[in-house]
């Protein structure tokens, strides 16, 4: 693989062996860390898909005319 610049960054292309292997798809979070041996380990990271999982599972009920305003909620 090779190192390319990437804005103030520097990126490499994931093999289309690792995608397959963790089937990842554009828009993905992944986790990327340093392993033994300066190895580097990449997993999925579900912890978004997880919560969300978690939140809908609570099942609350809202008051019918409830509504969120996202320029309210960050009004602060």
């Amino acid at each position: 693989m090779q190192v390319a610049k990437w804005g103030n960054s520097l990126a490499i292309r994931i093999p289309s062996a690792v995608v397959d292997a963790l089937d990842l798809k554009e828009g993905d979070d992944i986790v990327v860390r340093v392993g033994t041996g300066n190895a580097f380990e990449i997993e999925r990271d579900d912890r978004r898909q997880k919560a969300l999982e978690k939140i809908r599972s609570f099942k609350l009920k809202l008051p019918e005319d409830w509504k969120f305003d996202r320029e309210d909620a960050n009004s602060r």
